[in-house]
């Protein structure tokens, strides 16, 4: 090919990826197909793309459980955050905190003394940790007044993080029929807290807490198994749930399940749920920002090609282990006539299958190039037009 082409195409390598999935919110396929769970009502969400790996009846209502506390925690966390409250505040705990989450109570607790006065830093790890009923109700009280006046602001914060299948009325989860989750939105709160706060979020993994001479160690299952958060939940109307995340090789998944009929069915079905997000997906970086692509053709400059560079990363998350048939192909837009400054859009890389484009990100000048001097010029129009040096310019 000549140098003064007006389009330049390199048909480049096969990649290990269904193509497909190179689509945001394509259907599930291949291993995400064949994977089945007992639960109910499961998701699987990548963490750094947000895409879904599995899911099922991700968006039917469910009573939330201690899968509520999550949602507890996030209002408390963004109270810390903005200055509100500080963490050696202490709250009281009221007669109703005690009798509806305390020992008596027969639900999950941090087993207060009644009118005793906690720090709000041991209340984060009661009821993270501990799962505490008692510890949510000190919290709603303190922070708001009273639990109605906090259920407002926890739907408040779930109309922010943008659940759309969510109705909170109280702090614990205590099984109240206008209160109801979806495992989509539950995953939103997971991420959520990942994300916002990360200082905090180590506190989930912590494998126990004592407070008041008794020691409990932290329900989550899959803490042995890798895991490094979040919560699991229990009711007889709900059934045993679980939200977890775990980070394997930078990738970091979310899952959110509900409705089994016991913790070790729980246990195994987020361990299976699990596993299969890690071992069974991998990252490809496609294009990275900045490599270099090509060369684009330039009329009238001090030079006649110019380097070009992706704009910006691609990566994709596809199946372990999979092929597909998908060719990168770049192609440029030229020739350009100078002058061409530095991070001009020159052309794009395009990602296909057949005649379908998949994905593509535009390619940009790496270096400016100047005008050409008036004899320079003129000695490249007679050689273009003269034939000197190389094939005309179809």
């Amino acid at each position: 090919m000549s140098a003064l082409v007006w389009r330049r195409v390199c048909r480049g390598f096969v990649l290990c990826c269904f193509a497909a999935l190179l689509q945001l919110g394509a259907p599930a396929t291949g291993p995400a197909a064949a994977f089945e769970t007992s639960a109910p009502t499961a998701i699987l969400v990548d963490h750094g793309t947000g895409r879904v790996l599995y899911e099922k009846s991700a968006d039917e209502e469910i009573a939330p459980a201690s899968l509520a506390k999550l949602m507890t925690i996030i209002v408390l966390f963004e109270d810390l955050k903005q200055g509100r409250v500080q963490r050696d505040d202490r709250f009281t705990v009221s007669e109703y905190a005690w009798r509806t989450g305390g020992a008596s109570s027969g639900g999950s607790t941090m087993f207060l003394p009644l009118n005793s006065d906690v720090s709000v830093d041991d209340l984060i790890r009661g009821i993270i940790v501990q799962s505490g009923n008692d510890a949510t109700i000190v919290v709603a009280e303190g922070l708001s007044g009273s639990v109605e006046a906090f259920a407002k602001r926890m739907n408040e914060e779930a109309e922010t993080i943008g659940l759309t299948h969510s109705h909170f009325t109280n702090p614990h989860g205590l099984p109240d029929p206008e209160q109801h989750v979806s495992v989509r939105d539950l995953a939103r709160l997971a991420a959520h807290l990942i994300r916002e706060f990360p200082e905090d979020y180590p506190i989930f993994a912590e494998e126990s807490f004592a407070y008041n001479g008794i020691n409990q160690r932290n329900r989550n299952p899959l803490l042995a198994l890798g895991a490094d958060g979040l919560k699991t939940g229990h009711t007889s109307d709900a059934g045993y749930g679980l939200v977890a995340s775990a980070q394997r090789d930078g990738r970091r998944i979310v899952l959110a399940m509900s409705g089994m009929d016991s913790a070790a069915e729980r246990a195994s079905e987020a361990r299976r749920l699990m596993n299969f997000g890690l071992q069974d997906f991998e990252e490809v970086v496609l294009v990275t920002a900045g490599e270099t692509l090509g060369t684009a053709a330039v009329r009238g400059g001090v030079v006649d090609r110019v380097d070009m560079a992706a704009a910006e990363d691609l990566r994709m998350l596809v199946p372990r282990g999979s092929l597909s048939d998908v060719e990168r192909e770049v192609v440029e837009n030229g020739p350009f006539v100078a002058p061409v400054s530095e991070g001009q859009r020159l052309g794009w890389v395009r990602f296909a299958r057949g005649d379908e484009t998949l994905r593509q990100v535009p390619l940009l000048s790496e270096t400016a190039v100047e005008e050409a001097g008036l004899f320079q010029r003129i000695a490249e129009t007679l050689a273009r037009n003269l034939g000197w040096g190389g094939a005309q310019t179809p």
